[in-house]
């Protein structure tokens, strides 16, 4: 059960923008959050790439010898746009927020939500939000992405893979690469893992469309998903 009404979100691209941006998911989310903001709750809310990330990622591999590096500044200025969006849109629904290019945050201050992209190449929007936990001293990263559990193997490859509903961090790592490539779709980036066993901070991984368990999670009810600690 989370203690503080203090949350950070890592909110998939996989969900808000797969190939088209799922703009249905987007008010309501958005909607969300601004309910559970008039309940005196704060968010920040890193956002991922989606579709559009690994087609500018996958078009510079095609057309030339394009660096990881350079893939992943792609990558980082899709989260960006993202976010861009996601911010203007909780604006629009009357609520206090901070958009930031590279997180950089101590404190709330005056805001209700605070919405960022991706930080520098090497990982993924989840290392930036177990960073930005790090820096606002929150120790629970809700991670909204594509798969509503981590499982024991990959379920598209693998018919036997079973969800999994709590994991160690070292119980985590054998199941996951132990290397970020852009692009690497995991359910939380090996590079964040190892950051958020170094400060203690857990990770609840769900379904970012069911938006209900969602709510769940924030008030300390049954929820569907895999707690990582």
């Amino acid at each position: 059960m989370l203690k503080n009404n203090k949350y950070i979100i890592s909110l998939g691209g996989s969900v808000l923008a797969p190939d088209e941006i799922n703009v249905k998911l987007l008010k309501d989310f958005c909607l969300t959050v601004k309910k559970e903001t008039e309940k005196g709750n704060k968010f920040i809310i890193i956002v991922g790439g989606g579709g559009i990330c690994r087609k500018y990622q996958r078009a510079a591999s095609l057309a030339g010898n394009v660096s990881d590096e350079n893939k992943d500044w792609l990558g980082i200025q899709a989260t960006r746009l993202n976010a861009q969006l996601l911010s203007g849109v909780l604006k629009s629904y009357k609520i206090n927020v901070l958009f930031q290019e590279t997180f950089n945050s101590k404190s709330f201050g005056k805001y209700d939500v605070i919405v960022s992209g991706g930080l520098k190449p090497g990982n993924s929007t989840d290392f930036a939000a177990v960073k930005a936990a790090v820096s606002m001293k929150i120790k629970m990263v809700i991670n909204l992405g594509k798969p509503h559990y981590v499982f024991t193997a990959d379920p598209k490859k693998d018919k036997t893979a079973t969800p999994i509903k709590e994991l160690t961090w070292e119980e985590y790592f054998k199941i996951i690469p132990s290397k970020w490539t852009p692009g690497l779709s995991t359910p939380f980036d090996p590079i964040a893992s190892r950051l958020a066993k170094k400060h203690n901070i857990s990770v609840i991984v769900a379904d970012g469309k069911n938006l209900n368990n969602f709510k769940n999670i924030l008030q300390g009810k049954t929820y569907k998903g895999t707690t990582i600690q």
